[in-house]
């Protein structure tokens, strides 16, 4: 038996202008974006804003765009981490708890993950929600692939 292969691409949009953004989506092959945000309709999100970016990525590169809010951390575990100063450790601890209560390798159709892209604000992977995702689906499933565009 073959084990099935998972190419997964994460990215951020902060501290990119959108030709950056977009040249790193089109030129990498990703074939969708898997918006893993909880809050994507924030003002503050820029050319990343949902309805916004939805036509971009259709227009600039032809690309789908999903949103699946099952990939994000509630609010508690975000504000506690962002607004009040938590530990990383903390936030990673609750959020991989998170995942395998929401049993997302069981519930997240891995199509809809292969050659997309997890999108998050963070401009780098290492303390950012989006690394967490892609490496527990590794754990899981195995055969994922994972490729940080900065």
């Amino acid at each position: 038996m073959i084990k099935e292969s998972t190419k997964i691409y994460t990215i951020g949009f902060t501290k990119k202008t959108a030709e950056d953004f977009f040249a790193m989506i089109r030129e990498s092959g990703v074939q969708r974006i898997v918006d893993v945000r909880l809050n994507n309709t924030s003002q503050l999100a820029g050319f990343s804003k949902r309805d916004d970016l939805i036509y971009f990525l259709r227009e600039i590169a032809g690309i789908e765009y999903v949103h699946i809010p099952e990939l994000a951390p509630t609010q508690d575990i975000l504000d506690a981490f962002k607004k009040h100063n938590g530990s990383w450790d903390v936030y990673e601890e609750e959020f991989l708890s998170l995942m395998e209560a929401r049993r997302i390798d069981k519930t997240i159709p891995r199509n809809i993950l292969s050659n997309g892209c997890l999108l998050c604000s963070e401009h780098k992977p290492h303390h950012c929600h989006r690394r967490l995702v892609a490496e527990f689906l590794e754990r899981k499933w195995g055969g994922v692939e994972t490729t940080h565009l900065l």
